[in-house]
């Protein structure tokens, strides 16, 4: 079920830049480095108390949202919803708030709680809306810098959970991806909003995926997922370089096309799954990124929203029975190959760091230390989140030694470094 609209507006509204350019290059963004849910963490915890780790704080009555947090500057940003607007809320990293602005329209219709994760460069927040509103924030003092209603100007559709889609920054460009008649992806200029470039038109919807950089020898690509086709976006002018008919592997009794999760790549490889009996592909990619083919295809890893992980020649996630149950499944990166297939709570999000493998169950809000072995699924450590309400849908962060997590109006924060 689809809804269309179609606008002209566009409008930016540009404020005095009060950061400080010389300032280093902070950076953060969806899902950690790379995008790959994989952290770059060191002498965290292998084994937890029979309680969970310790919480070292707490902050309730947050504007609900399902964004993860992104930090950096020393300083904690998430999304929720006030009204009818998408907020972005800065805390202190002892969880204190500094700071909340409304950034953008909020969807108004079903699930309409944020769920972009903000994108941090320096001195400066890029944000999405639930009605496709993109912003640039000041991350200092949560003044907006310019902010283009995107989906409106470029004539994008939605489906029927609004815009979900965590901004992606490559150069002076700003990625995000409207769909529609008129285009599928554009690119704005990150000091002023002005349009870089726009696609031709797929004559798609857009999905709820964040995009991905791909780097190999020297050559970039940009990879998403719209309603029905992965493809592969040239960043320097918005060429489409190739589209694949993903669409066309839906299955089960839905044959739903609600594609949630941003691509994995390692190696010339593209892995792309979503839930709902969606088969999962993984892709060839070409030595100069202009084509892919199909190197295999499975039907036991369909990840509802919470994300995968490679590690090694595996990847992992949780896969969806029904939406209120899915089990977690290892496959082999080259060959899809089962590994294991394993029930522990629900399916949820899943992150890495040190070799480990962070488990968040979406219904009651379990959180699983597993060891990342191919051999199979077996929780380390376990504890319940304690606080919040709802679906725990947001991903899990880890920095500095500290494991994030949001349950809607609810940030937790949890010491797990060994030290």
């Amino acid at each position: 079920m689809k809804k269309k609209l179609h606008y002209s507006t566009l409008f930016i509204c540009l404020l005095i830049f009060t950061g400080a350019h010389g300032q280093q290059q902070a950076f953060s963004e969806w899902r950690g480095p790379g995008r790959t849910g994989v952290y770059a963490e060191t002498g965290l915890m292998k084994a937890w108390p029979a309680e969970g780790p310790e919480m070292i704080w707490s902050l309730e009555h947050l504007p609900k949202g399902y964004s993860s947090v992104a930090i950096a500057n020393d300083r904690i940003y998430l999304t929720g919803i006030t009204d009818t607007m998408d907020v972005l809320i800065a805390l202190d990293m002892k969880g204190n708030k500094l700071w909340e602005t409304p950034y953008g329209r909020a969807w108004n219709s079903s699930f309409s709680d944020s769920r972009c994760t903000p994108t941090i460069e320096g001195n400066r927040l890029y944000l999405s809306s639930g009605l496709g509103d993109v912003s640039c924030v000041n991350a200092t003092n949560g003044h907006i810098i310019w902010c283009v209603k995107a989906s409106e100007h470029f004539e994008g559709t939605y489906g029927e959970w609004g815009i979900s889609e965590s901004i992606l920054l490559i150069d002076d460009k700003v990625i995000y991806t409207p769909g529609g008649e008129k285009t599928t992806m554009v690119a704005l200029n990150k000091e002023t909003g002005e349009t870089v470039w726009q696609t031709r038109s797929l004559k798609d919807n857009p999905s709820y995926v964040s995009p991905l950089l791909v780097e190999r020898d020297g050559k970039r690509l940009i990879v998403t997922v719209t309603e029905n086709t992965a493809l592969g976006v040239q960043p320097k002018d918005g060429t489409i370089l190739w589209d694949f008919d993903y669409g066309s592997y839906a299955g089960g009794e839905w044959n739903a096309n609600i594609q949630t999760n941003t691509p994995l790549y390692h190696d010339g490889k593209l892995f792309i799954t979503h839930g709902y009996d969606h088969k999962s592909v993984m892709l060839n990619l070409a030595d100069d990124l202009a084509s892919v083919s199909l190197a295999w295809v499975d039907s036991t890893l369909d990840v509802h929203h919470g994300g995968a992980v490679r590690l090694g020649d595996y990847v992992y996630g949780a896969n969806w029975e029904h939406n209120r149950m899915g089990r977690w499944v290892c496959l082999k990166w080259h060959t899809g190959e089962v590994m294991y297939e394993k029930e522990w709570e629900n399916k949820g999000s899943i992150i890495s760091a040190e070799g480990m493998l962070y488990c968040y169950d979406e219904k009651r809000g379990n959180i699983a230390l597993v060891k990342a072995t191919p051999e199979e699924f077996k929780v380390i450590s376990s504890f319940k989140v304690p606080l919040g309400r709802g679906p725990h849908w947001s991903h899990l962060v880890i920095h500095n030694g500290v494991l994030y997590v949001r349950h809607q109006a609810a940030l937790m924060a949890y010491s797990i470094s060994d030290k």
